[in-house]
């Protein structure tokens, strides 16, 4: 069995920025990539939002500078998903792609969290080219544009009333005669001027050869089918944060959103950290993601101190 100082889970902004501090506090950090290496930054087109980048990056693109970033530092990057994990000793296991156990004294969890979809060939096809599961990452490229949104819950009427203020017209698509959202938001979303919420209805398909040009609904109660013009398709119904090879050693929310120690990366197990989206549902940012990455490592760090692990 491999014996590691500092294992990382995942390898979004949030992994190789704790590989990058890992490895400049000589931790000899080594990361798994998981199943998406890179993770959700990868299926984004431009990032406008990241500092650092005055003229944007595409995301993928992005992810590549992260990791080199660390592999320079000296972080081992290696491909494989983590499947099982066993935190019952103080020296923490980690069982790699089913087939190989490591030992680490201290482990960070970023795994990410995973956008929900509806489940249609189009969404996925013109996904990066006006579909998109991110309105604050996403809207301001459709400025002045009229686009729609389906969601019913406080993370929809947020990104409908953030999109109201750069697009022309927002559609908000809700499934129901009635939004989840809190009863503020719901109030806030139905007093916008340029936002028409289209209830009893769902999203059938979603319209466009290479970039999104319309969507069509169809109304629960009447099986009435409608086309929308619009130039972007904004999902927002909801995010499943990667965590369930945790549950039943970490302490979850019941979302299934890691719980830390407030102001730190500290989970309810001594010696592991958790970091970015896994535990984040708030801001879901690369830059926050990077940022609770930081933290990590200076926790690890702090952590393997205490311990005399060298």
């Amino acid at each position: 069995m491999e014996k590691v100082q500092c294992l990382i889970i995942g390898s979004g902004p949030a992994g190789y920025t704790a590989a990058i501090y890992a490895s400049r506090a000589g931790l000899k950090p080594v990361l798994y990539q998981g199943i998406q290496p890179g993770g959700q930054l990868t299926i984004t087109t431009e990032v406008e939002n990241y500092p650092g980048y005055p003229e944007g990056v595409m995301g993928p693109e992005m992810m590549q500078h992260f990791e080199k970033q660390a592999a320079r530092m000296g972080a081992d990057i290696r491909y494989g998903i983590a499947t099982k994990v066993d935190f019952t000793g103080p020296v923490h296991k980690v069982e790699i792609d089913e087939e190989k156990w490591i030992e680490a004294d201290a482990v960070i969890i970023s795994t990410g969290a995973s956008a929900k979809w509806l489940g249609l060939e189009s969404e996925q096809r013109l996904n990066g080219f006006g579909v998109s599961a991110c309105a604050v990452c996403d809207g301001f490229f459709f400025k002045g544009k009229e686009v729609a949104i389906v969601g019913a819950g406080d993370t929809a009427a947020e990104e409908a009333l953030y999109l109201s203020k750069i697009c022309s017209h927002v559609n908000m698509i809700v499934r129901r005669d009635e939004m989840r959202a809190s009863k503020v938001m719901a109030e806030r979303v139905k007093n916008t001027p340029n936002i028409t919420i289209h209830w009893n209805s769902e999203a059938d398909e979603v319209l466009g050869e290479k970039t999104v040009n319309a969507v069509r609904l169809r109304n629960n109660k009447t099986g009435e089918k409608k086309e929308i013009n619009v130039s972007a398709f904004f999902v927002a119904i909801g995010h499943h944060p990667n965590s369930d090879i945790f549950k039943g050693w970490i302490d979850m929310y019941e979302d299934g959103y890691i719980k830390t120690v407030p102001g730190t990366s500290k989970t309810n197990v001594e010696g592991v950290f958790a970091a970015g989206d896994v535990q984040d549902k708030t801001y879901r940012q690369a830059v926050t993601a990077a940022g609770s990455g930081c933290m990590a490592a200076l926790d690890a760090e702090r952590y393997l101190g205490m311990k005399g692990v060298h």
